[in-house]
């Protein structure tokens, strides 16, 4: 079974066993005086829907624990930037699109100039002018590089792990 099989299957089955639970809710009681839909087959299929619903759970938690263990265990090289090719695991690459390149981008776009404007002032004591200017505790042109790199990161993560899931195998 392929990553993206499982992926699939998990989603499938959460929705059955959404379906499930409607089905019990519905019919595991009724009143003396109505008559169940299932007539008295109606404890055997609220039973058999709960097994059902039990069996999938397992169903998912193994296939979530395969996808873990697959997600640790594959190496996917992703070319990042200006063609900075880095190797990680699939479960590394889903970190980084989740979560840690937003985070990295945050901080890099933080390096500014705080509103600060250059000037000229006059001396309070005479007519000296002084010119004010920022001093940056950074480089530009490095920060837009890192920045136009991590705003393409998620895309290109995207894009390799679409086909990294269509044509890995779920290690089992």
């Amino acid at each position: 079974m392929k990553l993206v099989e499982a992926l699939k299957r998990v989603k499938s089955n959460k929705e059955k066993i959404g379906d499930l639970r409607v089905k019990i809710g519905n019919h595991c009681a009724n009143m003396s005086f109505e008559t169940p839909l299932y007539g008295d087959a109606t404890k055997a299929k609220v039973s058999e829907w709960v097994q059902s619903a039990t069996d999938l759970t397992k169903e998912n938690v193994r296939l979530l624990e395969s996808i873990q263990r697959t997600n640790l265990q594959t190496l996917v090289t992703i070319k990042i930037g200006e063609g900075q090719a880095l190797t990680n695991s699939i479960a590394y690459w889903i970190w980084r699109r989740r979560e840690y390149s937003a985070m990295d981008l945050a901080v890099w776009m933080g390096l500014g100039d705080r509103g600060l404007k250059e000037q000229k002032i006059v001396s309070t004591t005479g007519g000296e002018h002084t010119h004010l200017t920022i001093i940056r505790q950074f480089d530009p042109e490095v920060r837009d590089k890192h920045i136009a790199a991590l705003k393409s990161e998620p895309h290109e993560i995207d894009a390799v792990l679409e086909v990294t899931n269509a044509i890995t195998d779920l290690i089992e």
